[in-house]
This record gives C-alpha cells, structure tokens and sequence, in this order.
C-alpha cells in the first residue's frame, strides 16, 4: 500500500521506526481511554481533541485500500495503531477488506462509544468529527494519487453505507482547491495556545470563505 500512494508515510500509513504500536480492540476500553486521556479539567474536551487526532489515523488504511482498489480491512480486530509521544500517527491494516461500510461501522461505533464514556459526553459530537476525518482522507489521499474527484466522490455512498448518525460528507471547491466543509469542531481552540481551526463551523461563512480562498493561494 505504501508503495502505490506517494507520501504514504506522511498521511500515517507507515508506522515510525521506534513508535509504540498498539491492538485496534485497546481503543474501544473506556478504561484505557480514560487512563490515556489522563483526567483533565475538561474531559469532554480531552476525549473530543482525542478523537479528532486518533479518527484521522484510524480510517486511513481502509480508505487508502478503496482508493487505489486493494480492499483493506476496517475491522478493529486487524486494525492496530502506532503512538509517538502519546500520540496516534500512523495506523495499519492487517487483513483484506469485506463489506468497507458495515466494518467501518463497528469500528466507529466502538471507538466512539469508548472515547465517549471516557469524556463523559454524547457520542453525537464525535460521529461529526469522524465524517470529517472520513472526508479529509479521502481528500488527501485524492490529492496524493492525482485524483481528487474520484476519491472524494467516494465519501457518500460510503458514509451513506455507514449510515446515522454519521453524518454525510461534504466538500466545498475554493480558488480552484477543494476543502472538506465541516460538520464538526474539533475543541483544538479550547487548549491553551491553539488557534481555531481555518475550516471551523463556527466561524462566520464570510470569514471562513476569506481564509480558505488565502488556504488555496498558498
């Protein structure tokens, strides 16, 4: 799989030399969770910045094996994910994919209900990020094969396979550039010295536009 998508390393589809790997069934323990969020002040935001950084990992390998048409497994049991510093930066598969939707559905739905209890809070927020991590993939690894309207164009009859409560995907082209159009906030601005996200859906349409426009020049 590296060897067919450039960057592969980059987008965490290679586990670093010296990272602690750990078993994809380790993610859906509240427990360990809990332990590893390390019980801040704020554990809804804690397990929400958690989630956001480990979906990103979690559903690479799938959507990279869908995208270059070598089916990969999305089941947590062949899925195992490597940590550095303590946090998630690469995650591989082990066994050939089946029904992708349905797997990425139990494997969603596990992990979600872990980071959930953990953070004391509703699972709702968390489907939201992992559709955009879902669409952010896609995008990325769109990017990196050359072709970003085939992989995108993956995103919702994949999430609509997935089916409630994760959201669809959405997509918005800026300046000649396509951009995933949030369904979530990640709570990265709520850490001390974290700026907002440039694509948060909370910022005001007009401002967000103006961002993304100087994103795409860049």
């Amino acid at each position: 799989m590296a060897a067919r998508i450039p960057g592969a390393a980059g987008l965490g589809l290679v586990a670093p030399a010296g990272a602690a790997v750990v078993p994809g069934t380790a993610l859906a323990d509240p427990a360990w969770t809990a332990r590893l969020l390390g019980g801040g002040p704020d554990p809804r935001v804690a397990a929400t910045v958690w989630w956001y950084s480990l979906s990103l990992v979690l559903v690479t390998p799938p959507l990279a094996g869908l995208v270059v048409g070598v089916p990969l497994s999305a089941r947590l049991t062949d899925l195992s994910v490597a940590f550095s510093q303590g946090r998630p930066v690469a995650a591989v598969s082990s066994g050939e994919g089946g029904d992708a939707a349905a797997d990425l559905r139990a494997t969603l739905a596990a992990v979600v209900s872990a980071a959930a209890e953990a953070g004391r809070m509703r699972e709702r927020p968390l489907w939201a990020i992992a559709t955009d991590s879902l669409a952010n993939r896609l995008l990325a690894l769109g990017e990196a094969a050359g072709d970003v309207d085939r992989a995108t164009g993956l995103a919702a009859p994949l999430a609509a396979g997935v089916g409630p409560p994760l959201p669809m995907p959405r997509y918005e082209d800026v300046a000649g550039r396509r951009f995933v159009r949030r369904a979530s906030c990640c709570l990265l601005d709520r850490l001390p010295g974290m700026p907002t996200c440039t694509s948060c859906p909370h910022r005001p349409p007009a401002e967000r536009r103006r961002l993304l426009e100087r994103a795409a020049r860049c």
